[in-house]
């Protein structure tokens, strides 16, 4: 173990090995993420995670836990803090799409269906899915888009719109633009 002052020395090993995860995340995608890389960043031995994760599976579900929870509050944020229903739909879903692009590999982390798999999320993914889900559902119902077909339609371009910003294919104020302009024609004159 390294004896740098910047390390993890004493209290929550989980935590700190998570907050570790969560820096290389912002520099690298988790599917290039080790334990052993875990480690070194919080300056413990190369043992130190497997004394709270399994495997590197499960180190990679908890980021992508933490990432989902940073999306949804920052989702619901924007949407909590809006005048109106309209301006609390395009809010949530631009906070949405900033999320995917200013975090791209947390993104891909929460989005990833070997980490969380569709339809059998983790005990603590499925409620931060719920979550998202009800704050767009939520949203859109109070702007005038109440069928579950419009909050489904709403998700897939909210969730295309910041994928392909995050990779380039244009850039954030397009994905923005394009997003707001769709919300005109979708919803009611007001």
């Amino acid at each position: 173990m390294s004896s740098s002052k910047d390390g993890y020395h004493h209290g929550d090993l989980a935590r700190a090995l998570e907050d570790a995860a969560m820096q290389l995340l912002e520099r690298m995608p988790a599917a290039e993420i080790s334990l052993r890389e875990v480690a070194r960043a919080a300056n413990v031995s190369h043992n130190a995670p497997y004394h709270h994760f399994s495997d590197r599976l499960g180190l990679l579900k908890a980021i992508a836990e933490r990432s989902m929870a940073d999306l949804l509050d920052q989702v619901r944020a924007a949407a909590e803090n809006a005048r109106t229903p309209r301006a609390a739909l395009t809010e949530g879903g631009s906070a949405y799409i900033r999320f995917a692009v200013e975090h791209p590999h947390a993104f891909d982390a929460v989005y990833d269906p070997t980490v969380c798999v569709p339809g059998a999320p983790t005990p603590t993914m499925a409620p931060l899915i719920d979550g998202l889900e009800a704050v767009l559902a939520e949203s859109a119902a109070a702007a005038g888009l109440d069928r579950p077909t419009d909050v489904v339609a709403l998700w897939g371009l909210i969730h295309g719109l910041g994928t392909l910003a995050a990779a380039g294919h244009f850039t954030l104020d397009d994905g923005l633009s394009a997003y707001a302009a769709a919300l005109d024609r979708l919803l009611p004159a007001t």
